[in-house]
């Protein structure tokens, strides 16, 4: 008997995978990549790294998910449909699905795969699992729902990754030393986009990109707060750690702590074109927090960022030479390396605290002990400039503060067009420890 279109392509809906034919052939039916989404063509701008954007070839093979629309764990088939189109596939979530995650899925292995999210994907909500079994990154605590690496991926399809995050706050706000689960881990990427997509409701930070490189983010949009009084702490949009030239570009972030954040080792990254709102500014650090360990942030460009409602706009927090504690969970001081050429360049700012925070006593709030032991990481040929708007009147006159712990560890720190008001009208700055002749219009109030 001869099916028609319709069924063959229903048929095939009903299996958890479209499987290609044996290598070397056509994909049969070709009518699968009706369902498939266009590779978004990504463009890297204003601002570049100055070589090509890393290109893919096109897709050879298309494995489409079946999800049991229940509720219930759909890992074992999402796992299958990345073990088949490895190395030149593409897999689709499909679009108006909703899928559930239950089990931490180790995707590092990937090669040439396009992986095209159209529908809703949601993890569990069960928190003695995920803090048994999600992949631990050791800095800061940090460990992942999945971990997505290998060479030469894309992401993107439109659709929504929720991390059901309102669980955890509520844990969190009860046992501050939870390990929550970070919503995108992006692991071992050389070469790759991710794009086009919404990230909801993360249990902590909504990505973190650790040993990666020539990876694209573009036109992802992260949001996702509490619905009582428990806040969703430390839900930073971007986290980068051990990772070269990454972009970070054209994003709308609505979240609780840092909108992006250059961790340890984090070199030649460019973020342009975003709006920040809830959060904690765009942040070099925290550096220095692990004694004996040598953290390095270098060629860092911030461009044309609106930051609304947040606690800095441009932010460089390093630790004290000596060991401190911020909170239970987070403590440290002592450790070694250098910031050099990091520039902030148009920033529009309303209702934010700071301007600009540079501190070397990061986590340390007994000043004289700072002092006495100065941090033993250096910050130099810092540039930010071309700032308008108003602070907030947490501060007001004070708009900025620039406190290095010694002036033997901060140099060629440069800020001028600074058009920035606090809600008085006036403009008033904390210069500590920090050669004023590169303060370019700075009223420095000590």
């Amino acid at each position: 008997m001869m099916l028609g279109l319709h069924s063959i392509l229903s048929l095939l809906l009903c299996i958890e995978i479209v499987f290609a034919k044996p290598e070397g052939t056509s994909l049969v039916p070709r009518e699968d990549l009706l369902l498939r989404s266009l590779r978004p063509n990504i463009a890297v701008g204003p601002k570049s790294l100055g070589k090509p954007v890393h290109s893919s070839p096109s897709r050879s093979k298309t494995c489409i998910i079946k999800s049991k629309e229940n509720g219930s764990d759909d890992s074992t088939a999402i796992l299958s449909a990345f073990q088949q189109c490895n190395n030149g596939g593409h897999v689709v979530f499909t679009k108006g699905v909703k899928y559930t995650i239950g089990t931490a899925l180790d995707l590092t292995f990937l090669r040439h795969v396009d992986v095209d999210i159209q529908g809703y994907v949601q993890f569990t909500n069960d928190t003695d699992y995920w803090q048994a079994n999600a992949f631990n990154h050791t800095f800061q605590n940090a460990t992942t729902f999945f971990q997505l690496g290998g060479e030469d991926v894309n992401v993107f399809g439109g659709g929504t990754i929720d991390g059901n995050g309102q669980v955890w706050y509520d844990l969190y706000a009860s046992n501050i030393y939870i390990l929550r689960p970070i919503l995108f881990g992006t692991i071992g990427l050389k070469g790759g986009s991710i794009a086009d997509l919404n990230l909801r409701y993360s249990p902590q930070w909504y990505n973190l990109v650790v040993n990666s490189s020539d990876v694209v983010f573009s036109n992802i949009t992260i949001s996702g707060g509490t619905v009582n009084k428990n806040p969703a702490k430390n839900t930073d949009g971007w986290d980068t750690y051990r990772s070269d030239s990454i972009v970070i570009q054209n994003s709308n972030i609505d979240n609780g702590d840092d909108c992006v954040s250059f961790k340890p080792n984090s070199t030649n990254v460019i973020v342009q074109n975003l709006i920040c709102n809830g959060s904690h500014g765009i942040s070099v650090g925290s550096l220095g927090q692990y004694k004996g360990e040598t953290d390095i942030v270098r060629n860092i460009y911030v461009y044309n960022i609106t930051m609304t409602n947040s606690g800095t706009a441009a932010r460089i927090k390093v630790w004290p030479g000596v060991s401190s504690a911020l909170s239970g969970d987070l403590q440290g001081g002592g450790g070694l390396g250098a910031v050099s050429n990091v520039t902030y360049e148009r920033m529009s700012i309303a209702n934010v605290d700071y301007a600009i925070e540079i501190t070397q006593c990061y986590g340390q709030k007994n000043l004289t002990l700072c002092n006495q032991f100065p941090s033993n990481l250096t910050i130099s040929n810092i540039s930010m400039h071309d700032f308008s708007g108003k602070t907030s009147k947490k501060y007001d006159p004070i708009v900025g503060t620039l406190v290095c712990s010694s002036p033997n560890v901060c140099s060629d720190i440069k800020v001028s067009g600074m058009n920035v008001k606090s809600p008085k009208g006036f403009a008033q700055w904390t210069c500590a420890n920090i050669d004023k002749a590169g303060l370019q219009g700075l009223n420095c109030t000590s």
